[in-house]
């Protein structure tokens, strides 16, 4: 473990004493990276030091001390994979798919994004905001400390770019990481219908520059799907993101194979979302990227799906795996990362350690921030929650039971 001396925690501003660190780092031995009777001391908004409680100096200074009473650390919740602004809702498409049509025919007649497309285009961005901040709340609410949110309702230049706004500006409302990711590519706009190379070159030549910019995105991510885009075109805006110094991320293997995570993990992607149909050659390919596979079992429990992503066979190779909400109007709307993770495990196979990585350690890594949150180490951001549990598997296993005592944002 990465400790510091002794002297730096009396440096501290503050000090949580009696605490059992589930680190989550991989350096630690221990399932959950458990770390029994230490403290955390935090400084300037990292982690400062950990300590066994054994070696604390008798004065810690001026620092405040919170007692912990013996309760678990774990790091903030990451939710890596969402869609969280919009207008609109789709709830009536739960009646069509009860009925029997499909999320691809939904989308075919009209329906799908380009019904939320329609609504957040006649938003101004305080609507959109306002429409947004609760579905924010509840994430915060159960823990979530940083957050990604993706633009791809818009889908004309001032539309993604309002998007992108507003998901910057919730980090003024709320004490949460935001990271943006321009999702463009996310379905081919009526106004292109038939012409979707031209679309993309809109993408490439027009909303990608527009946006960096602006310096509204820290990614961009791509539909690489039959109803979306092909890999060809998904290619074409992977060069653009690359051009302008963007990493680049994927919706790929949802409903069909088409290729989308290979072509994603030549160039390096951060992460490559959904994977029900991954192939054995795919899993190769990501181990061989350092790519993150987010696994979406929102997505795959409200659509009914029935192919599963080969967890397996990931876990096999040693490739990270993310869990996150996807959330969305159409297919998840489940604004609970705790629900998630018992989805990760009940519906994929996780066990309860992989679920609590994958919405931490592992979910930092898609978003290209490992190096700053996602385990308890010193030098990392104080982001970590306070938990009312006997165990870290509680988190996993119970849904709905408040058991967060404190969130800790940059270590206020």
């Amino acid at each position: 473990m990465r400790f510091m001396v002794n002297t730096a925690i009396s440096s501290c501003r503050r000090v949580w004493i009696n605490a059992r660190p589930a680190t989550i780092d991989p350096a630690v031995a221990a399932p959950y990276g458990e770390l029994a009777e230490h403290a955390i001391g935090v400084c300037d908004g990292k982690i400062a030091a950990i300590v066994p409680i054994g070696e604390l100096p008798e004065n810690l200074g001026a620092a405040e001390v919170i007692d912990a009473r013996g309760a678990w650390i774990t790091p903030g919740l990451v939710d890596c994979h969402t869609h969280l602004v919009y207008g609109g809702n789709r709830s009536r498409e739960i009646e069509q798919r009860r009925s029997g049509v499909s999320y691809e025919e939904i989308a075919r007649q009209g329906g799908g994004i380009l019904s939320t497309v329609h609504a957040t285009r006649a938003m101004s961005e305080s609507q959109l905001l306002d429409a947004s901040l609760p579905r924010l709340t509840a994430l915060a609410d159960e823990g979530v400390t940083t957050v990604e949110i993706k633009s791809g309702y818009g889908l004309t230049t001032a539309d993604e770019l309002k998007m992108l706004r507003v998901a910057r500006r919730m980090a003024e409302y709320m004490p949460i990481n935001v990271s943006t990711t321009l999702l463009a590519a996310h379905a081919l706009p009526p106004e292109f219908q038939g012409r979707a190379d031209d679309y993309i070159s809109l993408v490439c030549d027009e909303i990608i520059p527009a946006a960096t910019a602006e310096g509204l995105a820290d990614a961009v991510d791509v539909f690489c799907e039959r109803i979306a885009f092909s890999p060809a075109q998904c290619e074409r805006v992977f060069e653009a993101a690359q051009r302008h110094g963007l990493p680049v991320k994927g919706h790929v293997e949802q409903l069909s194979n088409l290729g989308g995570a290979r072509l994603a993990a030549r160039f390096a992607a951060l992460s490559v979302d959904h994977l029900e149909y991954l192939s054995a050659a795919d899993v190769q390919a990501l181990a061989r990227s350092g790519t993150a596979a987010v696994l979406l079992p929102g997505a795959f429990y409200f659509l009914g799906e029935t192919q599963k992503p080969p967890v397996a066979e990931l876990r096999a190779a040693g490739v990270p795996m993310a869990v996150s909400t996807d959330l969305n109007p159409g297919t998840s709307p489940l604004a609970s990362l705790r629900l998630m993770l018992n989805m990760a495990c009940t519906l994929f196979g996780l066990t309860p350690e992989e679920a609590l990585v994958g919405a931490t350690r592992a979910a930092a890594q898609a978003l290209g921030m490992a190096d700053r949150i996602g385990t308890l180490t010193v030098g990392r951001q104080a982001d970590f929650l306070v938990w009312d549990i006997g165990h870290p598997s509680e988190l996993v296993c119970e849904f709905g039971v408040p058991r967060l005592r404190q969130r800790v944002f940059r270590g206020s």
